[in-house]
């Protein structure tokens, strides 16, 4: 039977997100699998996994809030941002802790952030970099990103490490980047985990050793997420029989309310038995079925 759900992974150094969904789906046994928010092969950390119909709440999970650890060492540029690249210069580190801690508000807040030019972000269908490693020019276009928080968590010159609360398509390679330029000396990225995304927590993650080990037991709804776990921070709904048996035919549920159309909110949806049902958008003529998940009652999981 299909799994529908969220395993909420801790990434290792060296694979890439991609390497995780295949050897996801190469233990569950099933096609449908996916990945809410891409992680560098250097990187560690939370990586949530969608199977099966949780693949359908993807792009709100990549959308929600992220943190990172993120370790940044001073003195030394490369072409990447991070300890993968070239050194392209190497300076003398002479800062303080007070002249962090100076710089950092100007980090925060809606800002542009220029993405490094080594990233997977495309330009006429083709990945960044590959054209930076064919040796083609890259131009690269700042783009709105968000940090809401910065925190000094240790500081042994020349190597920080930082937190990061931040929201979506934040590089925090760029990040320490710019804190390099900032300061004087240059900086790169020398190690990251991602510590949250969205809901999911380093701490509550699993490593594919120990999922592999659940599979082998058949205990791995010990260390599964419904698919709503995502989105848990929304308002709810419960619909009667009739909404239901309207939601799943696509049929819009007539109810009005006195607030503004501006924004169309979401909504989850559930049955009167606890199913989730999918999710909810309202508009002018009420609320729409935006995307509906076909659940199964716990006893059939």
């Amino acid at each position: 039977m299909p799994i529908d759900g969220i395993f909420n992974i801790d990434k290792p150094v060296g694979m890439t997100s991609h390497d995780v969904v295949a050897r996801v789906r190469r233990l569950a046994g099933q096609k449908r699998v996916g990945h809410a928010g891409t992680l560098d092969p250097a990187a560690s950390g939370v990586l949530p996994i969608l199977l099966g119909q949780a693949t359908r709440v993807a792009e709100y999970l990549s959308e929600s809030g992220k943190a990172y650890r993120a370790t940044i060492r001073f003195g030394v540029i490369t072409d990447t941002y991070d300890a993968e690249g070239q050194i392209v210069r190497e300076s003398a580190v002479s800062l303080t802790r007070e002249d962090i801690e100076t710089a950092l508000p100007e980090f925060l807040g809606v800002q542009l952030q220029r993405p490094p030019i080594y990233s997977a972000l495309k330009r006429d269908g083709k990945r960044l970099y590959a054209l930076a490693r064919a040796g083609q020019p890259v131009d690269v276009e700042p783009r709105s990103i968000r940090i809401d928080e910065l925190r000094i968590i240790e500081w042994n010159s020349p190597t920080l490490i930082l937190d990061v609360v931040c929201g979506k398509g934040t590089y925090i390679r760029s990040l320490a980047f710019d804190l390099g330029e900032r300061l004087g000396p240059g900086a790169h990225l020398a190690a990251l985990v991602r510590t949250r995304s969205g809901p999911f927590a380093l701490a509550s993650s699993v490593t594919l050793d120990a999922l592999m080990q659940a599979f082998d037991e058949g205990t791995w709804r010990d260390v599964f997420f419904a698919p709503d776990e995502a989105l848990l921070d929304w308002q709810a709904a419960i619909l009667s029989e009739t909404n239901e048996t309207r939601v799943r035919y696509g049929q819009a549920l007539p109810i009005t309310t006195g607030a503004p159309f501006d924004q169309p909110p979401l909504l989850r949806a559930y049955s009167t038995d606890g199913r989730f049902l999918g999710i909810l958008r309202r508009d002018a003529a009420g609320w729409q079925p935006h995307k509906v998940i076909m659940s199964l009652p716990d006893d059939e999981l």
